[in-house]
């Protein structure tokens, strides 16, 4: 398995199915960057017009439609000392009545991002917070193949793997839209955005069994996100594809999930600022582990 360092020139706006920015093999690891979501690289240079660039395509050789594709984050890590947050929460996301209490400006807060203490420390405005610091929770807001979109899920961080299903030759995997930290969300529009060092490595996980929407896993739980818009929809997309993923690989029918899942699911909020939201539905791994198929 080879890895690839790999320096992006040039980005796209959307994750379409643009000429591929580098070929690996399955299995391969690829060492790259990311700029924040308004274009600006780790010098805080304008490399490109803003609106979550995307890095790559990166097209994975031998993947096809039908496949599932997998993609572990092996390293996300901010790789400047500026990162920059929208500063007031989004109209949708409070009682229409309460609007006009909010401030007219969207206004922006500039936040010094430490890696080696990893903290992110308010800088401005000046409110009532001070200097307020927090720990960095980096992770990725925008990833995917063709047909994919934003998700902003907090958990989409170091040390995850996520399956995603392929719709074009290639896969042509992009990701971008790097945040330092984020609350459940993305209430005010924006993580602390900023730009990244990401290593990843992809590989064909299998061959013509689709999935529907993207799963993830880390060492505590298995999950599937949903997109859509109203809200109950993506909940909707989520709990099926978790359902379906544990029903093809542990022993237990959909009354069984059913029972699990009344006591033990667990849901997370994704994006619910741009037009279609993101639900993320989980179980704990320690809860199936023991219905686990044999292969």
């Amino acid at each position: 398995m080879a890895t690839h360092l790999f320096t992006p020139e040039r980005y796209h706006t959307a994750i379409g199915p643009w000429e591929p920015a580098l070929h690996i093999e399955s299995g391969d690891t690829v060492i790259t960057t990311t700029v924040d979501s308004g274009g600006m690289d780790k010098d805080r240079n304008q490399a490109t017009p803003g609106g979550n660039p995307q890095t790559g395509p990166f097209s994975i050789e031998g993947a096809e439609p039908g496949d599932v594709l997998a993609v572990r984050f092996d390293k996300i890590s901010p790789n400047r000392r500026w990162g920059r947050t929208s500063a007031l929460v989004a109209y949708n996301v409070v009682d229409p009545d309460f609007i006009p209490k909010l401030p007219g400006e969207r206004g922006r807060g500039d936040w010094d991002i430490d890696v080696e203490k990893g903290t992110a420390t308010l800088e401005q405005p000046e409110t009532g917070l001070g200097r307020l610091t927090i720990p960095l929770d980096p992770m990725l807001g925008c990833f995917g193949v063709p047909h994919g979109g934003n998700m902003d899920y907090r958990g989409f961080r170091q040390g995850v793997t996520v399956y995603l299903p392929v719709f074009v030759a290639g896969a042509l995997f992009q990701l971008g839209d790097g945040h330092a930290t984020q609350g459940d969300g993305e209430i005010t529009g924006t993580g602390t955005e900023i730009s990244m060092d990401v290593t990843f490595t992809a590989w064909i996980h299998r061959k013509q069994q689709p999935i529907h929407w993207p799963r993830a896993e880390d060492e505590t739980w298995i999950l599937a996100a949903g997109n859509a818009r109203p809200l109950d929809q993506a909940l909707q997309h989520a709990t099926t594809e978790l359902m379906r993923w544990i029903e093809e690989d542990y022993a237990l029918d959909y009354r069984a999930i059913s029972l699990l899942f009344g006591q033990c699911l667990r849901y997370d909020v994704g994006n619910v600022f741009d037009p279609a939201y993101t639900m993320v539905a989980k179980v704990e791994k320690r809860l199936l582990a023991p219905y686990r198929k044999q292969r």
